[in-house]
């Protein structure tokens, strides 16, 4: 993640962290510049290759549906046409606004096939938060890939941009309304306070029971779903992880609100079109 090629400074103030038990910890966006946005939403649950899959049969993951759902996502205020030659001059990519109004967030600035999308906001979290900046999750658009990056946004008064790199010379397109960047606070040095240990499942036997009373179960319903028993069949898959999970099953984040209304968008869809590249 890159600070912006024409990154603007404004006015801000530390954002700290509230005590535990009263007001919740909140990510700020600042808008820079009052006639150049761009929305912002809770990420979606739904995904298009989900919904197109036999049954929807994806979302019995929940481990993946929560992910879906985990951050904000920004949306494209235009519907652009990228091409990359394969050469890795900045000039060597081209982009043309096919519709949308006001500022075109996207360029080539960086080179070797890299699209950046320059955010129009400032962003701060609470003393000790940065944000996890990426692109939108289990939702892959062929012919290019988001490029992760971690912010330290608790003190940062630059902006920063979103920037995708293309996987081989060709042409994408993003709509009006498709996400082009996830973010969410993740605590600085969570990380290095965990150590990692290598075992065998032997060294704890309670584990290592319940992990063989699973495996028992779950070879016994695969044979049922090979042997076509109809109440196996009927039941589609096991649920253990489902109904035992502490993980939520609705949107995670919070809109994005002023002080007297939420701003959060109507929906648009919200998947990449899958344009492949030329």
């Amino acid at each position: 993640m890159s600070r912006g090629p024409n990154s603007k400074t404004a006015p801000t103030r530390r954002v700290k962290a509230d005590p535990v038990g009263e007001q919740p910890l909140k990510v700020i966006a600042f808008q820079i510049h009052e006639d150049d946005s761009a929305p912002i939403r809770p990420a979606r649950r739904e995904r298009k290759w989900m919904e197109d899959a036999d049954k929807k049969f994806p979302y019995r993951c929940l481990p993946l549906v929560v992910a879906n759902q985990y951050g904000w996502e920004i949306l494209s205020t235009h519907h652009i046409r990228a091409v990359w030659d394969g050469t890795s001059g900045a000039d060597g990519l081209t982009v043309e606004n096919l519709s949308g109004d006001g500022d075109l967030h996207a360029s080539s600035h960086f080179g070797v096939g890299v699209l950046t999308f320059h955010i129009p906001f400032l962003f701060q979290t609470p003393q000790g938060w940065n944000l996890m900046v990426r692109g939108p999750t289990n939702n892959p658009k062929d012919g290019i890939v988001p490029l992760d990056g971690v912010v330290e946004t608790d003190w940062t008064h630059s902006t920063f941009t979103m920037n995708w790199r293309f996987t081989r010379a060709g042409t994408v397109e993003f709509t009006v309304g498709e996400p082009i960047c996830l973010f969410f606070p993740v605590q600085r040095g969570a990380l290095e306070k965990f150590g990692a240990e290598l075992r065998m499942l032997e060294s704890d036997p309670e584990l290592e029971k319940k992990y063989q009373e699973w495996s028992a179960s779950r070879d016994r319903f695969l044979l049922g779903l090979r042997k076509e028993k109809p109440p196996i069949v009927a039941q589609g898959w096991q649920k253990e992880y489902l109904h035992n999970a502490k993980g939520e099953r609705k949107s995670l984040a919070h809109p994005f609100a002023n002080e007297s209304s939420s701003t959060e968008p109507s929906s648009q869809g919200g998947d990449h079109n899958g344009s492949a590249p030329a």
